[in-house]
């Protein structure tokens, strides 16, 4: 079995300022029900938001959703959601310092910084908007106050919608990343036969993990730059940078998510 993760903000989905193709949706849903593969969607989204996409862009339920930027794990069986309990159990044992509670306390007077709604919230989820003009100063006293004291990650990206940046503090051992490597040794994968595809900052890290991965075209410059900053330094990445004018797809969101799969081998045959 080959696994296909995808973010799903503006790779996915077609919820940006760039052209989508408008077969693009339909032809992922059928591609991935015609073959042998393991729809995962890798998302910031909570589960209300993601069931809230999928009706909106009628887009096909994933097989397992990691949401809240790594931090739930959740498999969709006979029309249910089921929470992967041991997962947190595993996040908990491995970062033992993670105190969300410490660390809202610790950046509450940051300028710039601002602690999003209680939706976006959760045990090993800690969340921020900031200004994004100030970005290296407000990262810089975050490290101050932070870095290295509750077994955590920081992670900025950078919403180019509503000009806003994000500020995620999560687990160490809960990210993009490390959920999406939990899922792939559930199923006995290696991590090459996984394919990733992303589009924005916080999507780097399993870009440059091992897995297969995929930048949509429409992927944000800063983290196309740092992809390709990456593999220079370490040959052994492979990543696929979509191109469009692919079987009359652009390779926009959905359509760069198809064009990623075609080229690992993971859809084959004429559509």
């Amino acid at each position: 079995m080959r696994i296909l993760a995808t973010d799903m903000d503006r790779t996915l989905l077609p919820n940006g300022n760039w052209e989508a193709d408008d077969n693009a949706i339909e032809l992922f849903n059928e591609l991935t029900r015609a073959h042998d593969v393991l729809v995962v969607y890798v998302t910031g989204r909570n589960l209300a938001l993601t069931e809230a996409a999928v009706a909106e862009f009628n887009v096909r339920l994933p097989d397992i959703l990691i949401g809240d930027v790594g931090t739930s794990i959740r498999k969709h069986e006979s029309g249910e959601w089921h929470f992967d309990e041991g997962w947190t159990t595993h996040v908990r044992k491995v970062s033992p310092r993670w105190e969300a509670e410490a660390i809202k306390t610790a950046v509450a007077d940051i300028e710039g910084l601002l602690e999003q709604e209680a939706e976006h919230q959760n045990p090993f989820k800690q969340s921020y908007y900031a200004d994004h003009g100030r970005q290296e100063e407000i990262l810089a006293e975050i490290n101050e106050r932070v870095q290295g004291r509750f077994d955590e990650v920081i992670v900025y990206s950078y919403d180019s919608m509503d000009d806003k940046g994000l500020v995620d503090f999560l687990p160490d051992s809960a990210t993009k990343q490390t959920a999406l490597e939990y899922v792939a040794r559930e199923y006995g994968c290696e991590l090459g036969d996984v394919v990733f595809c992303g589009d924005s900052g916080n999507d780097i890290f399993p870009l440059t993990a091992g897995f297969s991965g995929v930048l949509v075209r429409n992927a944000d410059e800063q983290l196309v730059e740092n992809v390709r900053n990456a593999m220079s330094k370490n040959p052994q990445l492979k990543v696929y940078f979509a191109k469009g004018d692919f079987r009359g797809l652009n390779g926009n969101y959905t359509s760069g998510v198809i064009e990623g799969a075609y080229h690992y081998g993971v859809f084959c045959g004429e559509f």
